[in-house]
């Protein structure tokens, strides 16, 4: 991609043109999700694929395929920073600020059967991506460089595979881990696609391809010429502005569900998002190219010890309110305020660390 959208037609130009250009690209690649969801899943209705299926696997995919076409393009171009940076802090991004804002909108519904499965493997994930970094970084030593290998990204692929098809399964035992109802997003995408042309479909999965990945090219480019100028590392600006960005769509589906009064299909959402950042995203980038973790700058270790303690703070805390819903059936309103307090102080502290030293820190 780097060939193809070289990164001269870019440094030429102000900071202000670029952040537009990145704005621009970013609502792009949001729409190019759309289309991809839309063409795959109509191939999917086409082949008789069930709704619960498809939900289950090509819509949940859809909604983290920014991040993966972000992760994916700065693993090709040796942004290790950017890959890893976007995954955890779309975790942060969808864990506590998205659901926290949603949570505090309603009373959210705690279903038994599905926080009581797909709820573990997101913490499960967390704490896995987590083991790795920290196994490889002591493994690696001091003269060692500690890296997400692509044995490990093939590993994560596998476990991918492996969720998919475990919540193919759970989804049948209980159909409402993907409502059923005609206002879901699932069923909306599902009806539409049955009124579309096989030929269409085919058109809408690979336009949709395409414009994911020219427009993460475009959002890399912008996003780490304007970081280089302003002194903001890869990894903060990974990790908070492109992390949010490419968290929309969970943010959008959020949002509607809780209009619409379908809860559960926010807090499925956002499970599932959690997973497939860490099994999906990862595990692509890291197939992609090895991922070293560590980085030279004023902050060489803030992704060990302060990007990945927050996600798992957060995870946490996560869990807790589950606990505490599955007690009494719902989430209340109030939980929301922690995360979305959590949120804030992580950026806050982003902030700290990059204004405190003068200079780009990693």
């Amino acid at each position: 991609m780097e060939h193809l959208i070289p990164d001269e037609w870019f440094i030429g130009l102000d900071s202000l043109w670029l952040a537009l250009i990145g704005v621009a690209a970013m609502f792009l690649l949001l729409k190019a999700a759309d289309f991809l969801v839309e063409g795959a899943t109509g191939i999917a209705t086409k082949l008789g694929m069930s709704k619960v299926i498809v939900g289950a696997t090509i819509v949940s995919l859809g909604t983290t395929s920014p991040e993966a076409a972000v992760s994916v393009t700065a693993a090709f171009e040796g942004n290790a920073g950017m890959s890893l940076g976007n995954a955890v802090g779309s975790i942060i991004a969808d864990s506590a600020l998205i659901f926290g804002v949603c949570c505090c909108m309603m009373v959210l519904p705690a279903d038994k059967f599905v926080l009581k499965r797909q709820g573990w493997v997101q913490l499960g994930s967390g704490v896995v991506l987590a083991a790795i970094c920290y196994v490889s970084y002591f493994m690696a030593g001091e003269a060692g460089v500690p890296a997400v290998g692509r044995v490990i990204g093939l590993t994560l692929l596998a476990g991918l595979a492996w969720y998919m098809w475990i919540s193919v399964k759970w989804g049948r035992q209980h159909s409402k881990l993907f409502p059923e109802s005609e206002e879901s997003e699932a069923d909306e995408i599902i009806e539409k696609s049955k009124k579309d042309s096989t030929l269409k479909s085919c058109l809408f999965l690979l336009g949709g391809l395409l414009m994911v990945l020219l427009s993460g090219r475009v959002v890399i480019a912008c996003a780490l010429i304007v970081a280089e100028r302003i002194g903001i590392p890869e990894l903060v600006l990974s990790s908070t502005l492109v992390a949010f960005g490419t968290s929309l769509p969970e943010l959008v589906v959020g949002i509607s569900a809780v209009r619409r009064g379908h809860g559960e299909l926010l807090v499925g959402n956002i499970i599932g998002a959690d997973v497939l950042n860490v099994l999906f995203v990862v595990g692509a980038s890291a197939s992609a190219k090895s991922l070293p973790i560590m980085q030279e700058g004023a902050y060489p270790g803030s992704f060990l010890w302060f990007h990945l303690p927050a996600m798992l703070a957060v995870l946490i805390l996560f869990r807790v309110f589950i606990l505490k819903a599955l007690k009494v059936g719902h989430f209340s309103r109030w939980m929301g305020y922690p995360l979305i307090a959590m949120y804030v102080t992580y950026i806050a502290i982003n902030l700290v660390m990059v204004l405190a030293d003068g200079q780009p820190s990693h």
